[in-house]
């Protein structure tokens, strides 16, 4: 049987391992190239684990806009990975399942079957976007339960933060909603509030990044807090002291202690708004003047899409993956929020993931154990045969949904046209038979109370 490598090809980190491996063996790596201004060094991909000085890193990013664009710097980082050294795995011998972003462009798909089997010629493999592996996991997993058969997953990442509702384990894409907020618009945001108040961090989004994870949270009345910060700045019970790391010193970014001494030598950057008023964008992306409903709004209007008597069961299996709904705050939130927007008679349930970020390769290290699995891979002979027409076959997403309503709209019109003209080359002779049927449908509409006997 061949091995199969799992990839969660996010714009941030890449999340790989082995299905005949455990879940707890997933590798986190760095989806960049990164060039250190202090080592003067290029790190490709997982190689920044031997970086010393984060300061003033410079990145190459393959994914821009949620969409993989630089192949270049993509194929620099999966070379390093899908490699024997790496895994200890021939990829030559192996399937691969690897995911993909939401509304994928058709060209970037092409790129990645040819990437997949004429560069680093798998045997076999399947693409798919992360909510659609989710209903394999673990994430609505309850005692004594089955898994929902409808459910919405949140999916707040890098670049945005996407609402899918998923039927019977098919995502249902007219529904599907985004916000334009992720991680990456967060830090940035956090770097220009930094820099303008305090330190000049624009050339620090690792440090920043670290901060932002570390002090941040998702306020539950951002009034109250906002007021607190104002009344006593610096000297309140929201405000952090985030000690700068020193790399000359071998010294980390850490939250400075409330007993802790301050030495000469520390540099303090004081969270003191920043660290809610950041997430809170969010729930309100017009705090930037980005014209979009928050989550929350989103969330509601997606399902409302979704058929009437379903609803109630999607607000009760309302699901958070991705690293930004790893804000402390996040989920009760979120929760409150919903609540007021949720119908009077429906139940609203957020499920919660130990580990959001990983959640899809947990998922997907389910659904490559089971016999569906075998059936939705597309192997290297059929793509030799039919090329990328051999993915789009067999591999469902956003197109196939869209491709296949207007094939029924049409296939409804020409039985009409049909009709329509069967009826007109008749005219007024219609054969008896037609008579008799003409009649007895009209009989058959009146109720019998008021037929004459």
């Amino acid at each position: 049987m061949k091995t199969t490598i799992l990839v969660d090809n996010g714009a941030s980190s890449i999340k790989l391992g082995v299905a005949d491996g455990s879940e707890v063996d997933a590798k986190t790596i760095f989806n960049a190239i990164v060039r250190s201004k202090g080592d003067k060094t290029t790190y490709v991909g997982d190689e920044i684990r031997q970086c010393h000085d984060f300061s003033s890193l410079h990145y190459r990013l393959p994914f821009e806009k949620g969409y993989l664009v630089d192949w270049d710097a993509e194929k620099a980082i999966w070379d390093s990975l899908f490699n024997t050294n790496f895994l200890g795995v021939d990829p030559t011998n192996s399937s691969l399942l690897i995911t993909e972003p939401y509304f994928n462009l058709p060209n970037i798909q092409d790129t990645y079957d040819q990437f997949i089997f004429e560069e680093y010629e798998f045997q076999a493999y399947h693409r798919c976007t992360p909510a659609s592996l989710i209903p394999h996991g673990s994430l609505y997993a309850e005692p004594a339960l089955p898994t929902p058969e409808c459910m919405l997953v949140i999916d707040a990442g890098f670049s945005f933060t996407h609402v899918v509702p998923i039927m019977n384990g098919a995502i249902v894409w007219n529904a599907v909603k985004r916000v334009d907020v992720g991680g990456k618009l967060l830090t940035n945001h956090l770097k220009e509030l930094v820099s303008f108040r305090q330190w000049n961090m624009m050339d620090e989004t690792y440090i920043i990044n670290d901060v932002k994870e570390q002090c941040c949270y998702v306020s539950q009345n951002f009034k109250k807090d906002l007021d607190i910060c104002r009344e006593n700045p610096r000297r309140n019970s929201i405000v952090q002291e985030y000690i700068l790391p020193d790399y000359s010193a071998n010294r980390l970014g850490r939250i400075r202690k409330p007993d802790e001494p301050v030495e000469d030598s520390y540099q303090i950057l004081y969270m003191e708004n920043e660290r809610f008023s950041v997430p809170e964008i969010l729930f309100h992306p017009d705090d930037i003047g980005l014209e979009q409903s928050g989550l929350a709004t989103t969330i509601a209007h997606s399902i409302s899409l979704l058929p009437e008597d379903l609803q109630g069961m999607f607000w009760a299996n309302i699901g958070l993956i991705g690293g930004s709904s790893k804000f402390p705050g996040f989920r009760e939130r979120l929760l409150s929020e919903l609540r007021t927007l949720a119908p009077v008679d429906c139940g609203v349930d957020i499920f919660q993931s130990q580990e959001p970020i990983l959640e899809a390769y947990h998922a997907a290290h389910a659904f490559s154990r089971t016999p569906q699995f075998t059936q939705c891979l597309v192997t290297r002979a059929e793509y030799q045969e039919m090329g990328s027409n051999a993915c789009r076959r067999k591999f469902r997403d956003w197109r196939s949904t869209d491709t296949a309503e207007p094939k029924a709209k049409e296939v409804t019109k020409n039985k009409s046209t049909a009709r329509l003209r069967e009826e007109d080359s008749g005219g007024d002779e219609a054969t008896p038979s037609k008579r008799t049927r003409a009649k007895g449908k009209a009989v058959a509409s009146v109720p019998s109370s008021t037929r004459r006997k």
